[in-house]
């Protein structure tokens, strides 16, 4: 499997990120002087203790939303059985398993560590996927684990949220100093340092969600080495399209929209992403078997438009999703 370059795509934007954000470090410390060291050193506390909260606290938070409930073998033996075997595979620690009683069919894994790691799937999706397109989902799933790029995507959803920070402060510190609070000349500095700040937090989020779209990608190529059979998810990622597209899209947005990057297909552009995946399907039976995967990859193009809005999603087009998913046969 061809994932060399996918990995050093990640690697290249984790180390741009922080270049850019060093970089807009150096800018404060230049205009502040000694005071710019000082604040340097506020931001870089304020980062650690963003992070810290959204690892340790992060795994309760998306419990509770997701209204996620673990599950004994017992109980789910099947669902199990598969977790272990895919586990066993990938070379990690079986993750806890669990199920999840939120409205669309979908499924997420989340954890501070391979040793912590839980998969969830929701109940929905259980009922719609066939054996082997869960297990291909499961295998998704897993991958993340396997390439802990959940602690990746955690660490640097941070930097976005400090330069916001950075902006913010700093822009109403500007217009203070302008209105007599400090001297006007003062002041430009600040709102200066302000829009720098605004740009790099644009800048820093667009890196953030492309690197989310890689590891989508990264972990669709797990899933195939797991499972050799790319056209089961390709079928499952249809059919989770499929079964989000029914639900109310306000309700979808207001209860899940905060948590779509977690999902292995984004529900809150379900609707639009089904109109795209319809043309996979050539029998019409709901699902996307080897020989329609084959030729929808051959086939399908990807308009300038939709590759414009991919630049702000947290999930790769899904006809591009599909498209690479058949290289793998």
């Amino acid at each position: 499997m061809r994932t060399a370059w996918l990995k050093v795509r990640m690697g290249l934007c984790v180390l741009l990120l922080f270049a850019v954000v060093y970089a807009l470090l150096v800018v404060i410390a230049t205009f502040l002087g000694g005071t710019g060291s000082g604040m340097m050193i506020i931001y870089a506390l304020l980062a650690f203790v963003l992070v810290s909260v959204q690892f340790f606290i992060g795994p309760k938070i998306v419990e509770r939303s997701m209204r996620v409930r673990y599950v004994s073998e017992q109980e789910q033996p099947e669902l199990h059985r598969m977790v272990s075997e895919l586990a066993m595979k990938a070379g990690i620690p079986k993750p806890r398993v669990g199920i999840s009683e939120i409205a669309i069919p979908n499924a997420f894994a989340f954890g501070t560590s391979k040793k912590k790691a839980r998969v969830c799937v929701t109940r929905r999706l259980m009922e719609m996927l066939k054996r082997d397109e869960l297990e291909a989902v499961l295998g998704h799933e897993l991958s993340h684990i396997k390439h802990q790029d959940m602690v990746v995507i955690t660490a640097l959803s941070v930097i976005p949220m400090i330069c916001y920070f950075i902006y913010f402060s700093f822009f109403w510190s500007g217009l203070f100093g302008g209105m007599g609070g400090r001297s006007r000349e003062g002041a430009l500095p600040m709102m200066a340092i302000a829009l720098i700040a605004f740009v790099v937090y644009f800048i820093s989020n667009l890196i953030v969600l492309y690197v989310s779209r890689i590891r989508e990608y990264y972990a669709d190529a797990g899933s195939v080495e797991l499972t050799k059979k790319p056209h089961d998810l390709a079928s499952a990622l249809y059919k989770m399209i499929y079964g989000s597209a029914g639900v109310k899209q306000e309700k979808v947005k207001k209860e899940m929209g905060s948590m779509r990057a977690f999902f292995a297909a984004d529900p809150v552009t379900a609707r639009t992403d089904l109109k795209d995946l319809r043309a996979a399907d050539l029998n019409k039976d709901g699902k996307i078997d080897e020989y329609e995967l084959r030729i929808f990859a051959e086939r399908a193009r990807v308009s300038r438009a939709d590759r414009l809005m991919e630049i702000f999603s947290t999930h790769p087009n899904p006809v591009s999703r599909v498209k690479k998913l058949g290289e793998y046969l």
